[in-house]
């Protein structure tokens, strides 16, 4: 007589079986990763635009206007002067169907330039310091107002420059 033993299943079935569901469950997490709060994308750099037309005061600064980006910051237009060195000028103008922005501000870079002069219907200067970051100097509103033709921007390397 023979015995009637209990049938042992292979664990090889049950090693599949774990397989199958580690796997859907890594698909499943996958599909979930844009949404993730930790996975947010870098914001863009911002894009540049032309709100302001600018003008050379001489040819030497020709060069110098062409490197001036233009960036919104909200309601601030951003004039970025990082590029700058030495001594140059340049004449800032509204387009006609807009006018002068609401805000101006600059980005200087220090140890490029030492002063930043801005004369419209007020004139400011701005005193650049020598090391350090890029800093932003913000223009106050009443320097340029809505009947104003123009902003003269002129800089210098130099603390004691005759421009």
């Amino acid at each position: 007589m023979l015995k009637d033993y209990p049938v042992r299943r292979s664990p090889t079935g049950k090693r599949w079986l774990n397989v199958a569901l580690s796997l859907l469950l890594c698909a499943a997490l996958t599909g979930c990763a844009p949404h993730w709060p930790w996975r947010h994308r870098p914001a863009p750099p911002p894009t540049p635009v032309q709100e302001l037309s600018i003008q050379p005061s001489s040819a030497q600064d020709g060069d110098a206007a062409a490197h001036i980006l233009q960036y919104w910051d909200r309601n601030t237009l951003l004039l970025d002067l990082t590029a700058l060195q030495g001594e140059g000028a340049v004449t800032l103008s509204p387009v006609a169907s807009r006018g002068w922005p609401i805000r101006l501000e600059f980005r200087v870079q220090p140890g490029g330039i030492a002063h930043l002069e801005a004369q419209g219907s007020a004139r400011v200067l701005f005193e650049v310091p020598t090391q350090g970051k890029a800093l932003v100097l913000k223009l106050a509103p009443d320097a340029y107002v809505q009947g104003t033709a123009n902003i003269s921007l002129r800089w210098s390397a130099a603390a004691d420059s005759a421009r």
